[in-house]
Formats: structure tokens, C-alpha cells, sequence
């Protein structure tokens, strides 16, 4: 039991109690069985998503990679967090300015008047709601990284609009920064002493290509799936 609890995360060791308490109890043959059919699912998917990862990476790498560079120099930015900005929003010189590009994506308030003053309300959301997601991701990343303008920005608004609006506000302030840098092909840079630590190289894993008869292969599985769920439809 004390291997089992020592070789889990810091976060679920602190549910040692609780994890003991269950380990003391008998599993049962379909309790088991069930674990290990998940076990396999899981396994099954993270195999999916790590092919996925492979591509995505190695197309964004291919086509991208000083932008992905540039982006990845920014606090809270991992090459995840990158590619998927540069998939959403393209070519940043579509837009005229950072303010543009931020409310494009919809993390500018709404304004409406009242009377003859003008109220700031929730942000619109407009815009592609992938993007939103992984720039409030890398805000509340951002939030916690030591000796940054970007901390220190996300604390001064947290203590007049609190948590959450902090970090959406601190999303639109990531979005002109990259917007900054990507169109004048600039890397991060942070005065209060803030030093992306060395990233990671990544090692680009060529996916098997697929011959024009697997693919066909593919289609007819994929139909002939299809055919068979009308039919017990039916």
C-alpha cells in the first residue's frame, strides 16, 4: 500500500487517508474487471491523442515554427498552447491591431448605454470559442509564473474585479502582446526579470502515411459502420 501511494501525484497523495481506506477493502472480480477494461480505454485514447499530437505538432513545426517560437517565449504559452492559436487565428496581420484581434475572439465587454452613461458588460464571445478556451488556459497559467509583468497585472486587477475577471482580463491583455510580437517579429521580453526557462526540444515523430488503399480501406469501414447502426435502427 505504501508503494501504490508513494508512487502517485503530490496533488492525490494528500488523499492518502482516503486512498488507504479504500485500498483496505476487497475488489471485487467485476469491480476488477471493469477497472481494467477503463485502463484500456484510457491507454487506447492516449495513444489516439499522442498520433494526433504528432501531427499537429509536426504540420505547426513544418509551416510555423518561428511563430511558434515567438509565441512560446510568452509566460503560460506551451507548444500546445501555440499551435493551437496560430490553427485558430492564422495570419495575425488580418487584424490592425492587438485590440482588434482581442475582440475578434470575443474578450471585449459588451457596452450598452443607459440614459447617457455606457456600461461595461460581459465579454461578447464572439469568435472562435477554441481560441478563447486555450488563451484563458494560458492566463491562469501566466497568473502563477514568479517574477512577471503578467502576475503582476492579473494581481493588481484581482483585487478590484476579482478572480475570474482577472483572468480574462489578463486573456485580452495576452492576446495584444502576441498580437505585438508575431507582427513585428519580436520575442517575449520582461523587465522585472521574468526568464522563460529553456524549452524542451521537441523531436518531430513522422506519423505512418497512409496509402490511397488504406485510406479506401478507412471509408469503407466507416461505412459500412454507418450501414449497420441504420440498420438496427431500422
Amino acid at each position: 500500500m505504501d508503494q501504490i501511494i508513494a508512487s502517485l501525484s503530490p496533488n492525490v497523495r494528500k488523499k492518502s487517508d482516503q486512498i488507504r481506506e479504500v485500498l483496505n477493502n476487497e475488489i471485487s472480480q467485476s469491480a476488477a474487471f471493469r477497472l481494467q477494461i477503463c485502463l484500456k480505454l484510457i491507454k487506447s485514447l492516449d495513444d489516439e491523442i499522442e498520433v494526433l499530437e504528432n501531427e499537429i505538432f509536426n504540420y505547426a513545426y513544418n509551416n510555423h515554427k518561428h511563430e511558434m517560437e515567438i509565441l512560446m517565449s510568452v509566460p503560460g504559452i506551451g507548444k500546445l498552447g501555440a499551435a493551437t492559436l496560430i490553427a485558430e487565428i492564422g495570419d495575425f496581420n488580418d487584424f490592425s491591431s492587438g485590440d482588434k484581434l482581442a475582440s475578434w475572439l470575443g474578450l471585449v465587454p459588451n457596452v450598452y448605454q443607459s440614459a447617457d452613461k455606457y456600461h461595461n458588460g460581459r465579454i461578447t464571445k464572439r469568435g472562435p470559442k477554441e481560441a478563447r478556451w486555450i488563451l484563458t488556459q494560458i492566463a491562469q497559467a501566466a497568473a502563477k509564473t514568479k517574477n512577471s509583468k503578467l502576475k503582476e497585472f492579473f494581481n493588481r486587477k484581482k483585487k478590484s474585479i476579482g478572480h475570474s475577471k482577472a483572468i480574462i482580463a489578463l486573456a485580452r491583455k495576452i492576446a495584444t502582446i502576441i498580437w505585438h510580437l508575431i507582427t513585428n517579429d519580436e520575442m517575449y521580453e520582461d523587465e522585472t526579470g521574468y526568464k522563460k526557462g529553456e524549452t524542451q526540444k521537441t523531436k518531430i515523430v513522422e506519423n505512418e502515411i497512409l496509402s490511397v488503399d488504406e485510406r479506401i480501406t478507412i471509408m469503407s469501414e466507416i461505412f459500412a459502420i454507418t450501414r449497420k447502426k441504420e440498420e438496427k435502427s431500422t
